[in-house]
Parts: C-alpha cells; sequence; structure tokens
C-alpha cells in the first residue's frame, strides 16, 4: 500500500462526504445518489487492500454522525456491503460497467434493506419507498464514477 493510493482514496471519500451531506432541496435531496458508498465500493473493487472493510466501516460511522438515527448502523451495513465486494473484487474488476453496476444496484439494495431492519427493530420511523431511489441513482452513476476515479488513479478504464 502506498501512500499515493492512500491519499488519492481519503481525498476522494472527502469529497464524496461533501456531496453526500450538502444541503440541498428536497426533490435533488431524493435523488442525490449516495456518493459515499460508490467511493467506497470502487476503492473495495478496484484496491481492496488500500480500502477494504476498515474503510467501508469508518466512512459509515461518518456517515452515521452526520445522518444517522443509530450510531453504528451505517458503519454496520457499509462494513457488511463493503465485505461482500472485498470477496468478491477480481471477479466484479473483470466485468464490463454495466455489469459491474447491476452489482453495485444489489450491494446498495443489501445496505439499504440492512438500514431498513435496524430502523425496525430500534423503533425508528421506516421511511417510505423513496429510500429506494437511492440504490438505483448509485447505480446509475457507477460507470461515470469508474470513469472519473479510475482517471484520478492513473488507469484506463
Amino acid at each position: 500500500m502506498n501512500s499515493d493510493s492512500v491519499g488519492r482514496l481519503l481525498l476522494t471519500a472527502l469529497v464524496a462526504l461533501v456531496l453526500t451531506v450538502l444541503p440541498l432541496p428536497p426533490i435533488l435531496d431524493l435523488l442525490r445518489p449516495p456518493f459515499l458508498l460508490v467511493t467506497v465500493l470502487f476503492w473495495s473493487v478496484n484496491s481492496p487492500r488500500t480500502g477494504g472493510i476498515a474503510i467501508g466501516f469508518f466512512a459509515g460511522l461518518v456517515l452515521d454522525v452526520f445522518q444517522g438515527p443509530v450510531l453504528g448502523e451505517h458503519a454496520l451495513a457499509l462494513s457488511l456491503v463493503t465485505y461482500i465486494i472485498v470477496r468478491e473484487h477480481q471477479r466484479i474488476r473483470s466485468k464490463p460497467a454495466i455489469q459491474q453496476a447491476m452489482i453495485v444496484l444489489a450491494a446498495l439494495i443489501v445496505y439499504e434493506i440492512v438500514l431498513l431492519m435496524i430502523d425496525g427493530w430500534t423503533g425508528q420511523a421506516v421511511a417510505s419507498a423513496q429510500r429506494w431511489v437511492h440504490p438505483l441513482t448509485g447505480a446509475l452513476i457507477w460507470p461515470p464514477a469508474v470513469a472519473i476515479l479510475g482517471y484520478g488513479a492513473g488507469r484506463r478504464v
């Protein structure tokens, strides 16, 4: 693990965090992709030793501080999804971007299901069907995100 890739990971995670918590009007907030999740998944697929479960856990913890009603729910959900992605990163990386987007869609749906279960168990208000828009927008931005983050990593995608 070199310091360049760690620096790139931290910089992209910081930018994604800002894009995730930036206040927006309600309709735009509904359509906002989960930038931090997509960034963590990108690094977990393309550089699992630099990214991986630890970055998933800490990114989830930061999301908990900014958004979570229960401390640790995003950390648990993102750690679980990141574990699955890291475990299968070689298979995922060999697929074209559109197929990768479908895998990312499945991972984001698993993430939302874990959050939904935690919300239900803790008595939090379970959101409406609007919560399922974020996995769709996350899958839609996966191909451009791979191109942008891959270009920044000095790779041809």
